[in-house]
């Protein structure tokens, strides 16, 4: 046999054998109507329509009703909308149970704009799969929700540390609880721990500084959200002002009095006012004024600790002398500090000579006692602590600083920078916070 006789004959037969095969691989697929029929049920009617749920102009879900017949008593089925869209599958799910004729109804909602593929899906009672039917593609635009996150700040143009200031959290997600995709909100920038749960934060405690608020979002889906909000804390400065004094230097029964005098202009009611007297704490002298005219003769002084509400205080103090009067009996004048004359004092002059005589003597004895003793070598003592950081009445040296009192009771001040020392009560020393 010819080599072209051989080849033409190799191509009948592969024909043959293709045209044999084709009616079993046919036969071999079973239809859905087939599968559906195998399992005792019937898909008496499929029906697809769409819906504009948010009355928008466009096609937002599909729903799907399904008309099934049974012969069997009893049947327990798991119906499955599948939606297939940017390689991602979204399931509608309902277990039905019913004898005779029943109707289901499934509804897909968009979850984005574009081709969504459907296809519907048959399980029995154990979950295994009996057949699909597949359902047209469907062009559409979701009326669900897409994720949102909004970081709204309420506040003044100026913000400074104690003000009303208030950060509003607005957040949303249809689509994700929708088909159980529900996803992971993020908080970073606060300098304190922030729950889901909070949708509102009161910012009028924070430190002074610069803060960069960021909230993220994203579902199962994909889908993200992100907002952001920058805004800056400036340090609310110390209460400022003066302290004016009268019955300086006058006798004790001259009136006396020393008035605070703000430079600010702020009203002074909403503010705590600390008077002391030789460190000793005055009772009942919340006020502007102090009467010093009770005080005895003799120096003393007099500071005033100036506190807002937000715990940010200042002290300024003043040194009076009040002298006494004039007219004292002798017994009088001997409990009392004496008034110098000046240029009217009487003294006495006992020559040149005799100072001369009195400094020999002097230096003789020194020159004797520095001889006969050694002197005493210096006795190395260790250290019992840093050198304590007060002011004349004992009360915190804040060197000008503003300061405050948390919670707990301690009292801390800030440097323009925006670092932190906090008081030692025991050293009475400044500790900078790490």
């Amino acid at each position: 046999m010819t080599e072209p006789r051989r080849a033409s004959l190799l191509m009948v037969l592969v024909m043959v054998g293709l045209l044999c095969t084709y009616p079993l691989a046919v036969l071999a697929e079973s239809s859905t109507e087939e599968r559906l029929s195998e399992a005792g049920l019937t898909l008496v009617a499929l029906r697809n329509d769409t819906i504009d749920t948010d009355q928008d102009g466009d096609i937002d879900a599909v729903r799907v009703v399904a008309v099934l017949n049974s012969t069997a008593a009893s049947n327990d089925l798991i119906m499955k909308l599948r939606g297939l869209h940017k390689e991602r599958e979204v399931l509608e799910v309902q277990e039905i149970a019913f004898s005779g004729q029943t109707n289901i109804t499934l509804v897909y909602d968009a979850w984005s704009s574009g081709e969504h593929d459907l296809r519907l899906d048959f399980f029995d009672e154990d979950g295994e799969f009996i057949a699909a039917y597949p359902l047209p593609t469907f062009v559409l635009k979701p009326a669900l929700q897409v994720p949102q996150v909004s970081l709204v700040l309420e506040s003044g143009d100026a913000l400074q540390t104690g003000e009303a200031c208030e950060i509003v959290r607005d957040f949303a997600d249809e689509t994700g609880p929708r088909y159980g995709e529900t996803g992971v909100r993020t908080f970073t920038g606060a300098p304190f721990s922030v729950l889901d749960s909070q949708d509102t934060l009161d910012c009028s405690s924070w430190p002074a500084g610069d803060y960069e608020l960021k909230e993220t979002y994203r579902n199962g889906l994909g889908q993200t959200a992100e907002s952001t909000l920058n805004f800056t804390i400036t340090n609310r400065p110390a209460p400022e002002f003066s302290l004016l004094m009268m019955g300086h230097e006058n006798t004790t029964d001259s009136p006396c009095s020393v008035q605070m005098v703000p430079s600010d202009n702020q009203p002074v009611d909403s503010l705590t006012k600390i008077w002391r007297i030789k460190g000793e704490f005055v009772e009942s002298a919340n006020t502007t004024m102090l009467d010093c005219s009770q005080l005895s003769a003799g120096a003393h002084l007099i500071t005033l600790e100036v506190i807002t509400e937000k715990m940010i205080s200042s002290t300024k103090g003043v040194n009076i002398i009040r002298l006494p009067p004039t007219e004292l009996t002798a017994d009088e004048r001997q409990g009392l500090p004496s008034i110098s004359l000046g240029p009217e004092t009487s003294t006495e002059s006992v020559g040149w000579l005799s100072i001369s005589a009195l400094a020999l003597v002097v230096s003789l004895v020194v020159f004797f006692l520095l001889v006969r003793n050694r002197e005493p070598e210096a006795l190395e003592l260790p250290p019992i602590g840093p050198t304590p950081q007060v002011l004349a009445d004992g009360s915190p040296d804040a060197e000008g600083l503003p300061t405050t009192v948390d919670d707990q009771g301690v009292l801390w001040r800030q440097h323009p920078g925006g670092a932190v020392d906090w008081w030692d009560k025991e050293w009475s020393v400044w500790h900078r916070w790490e």
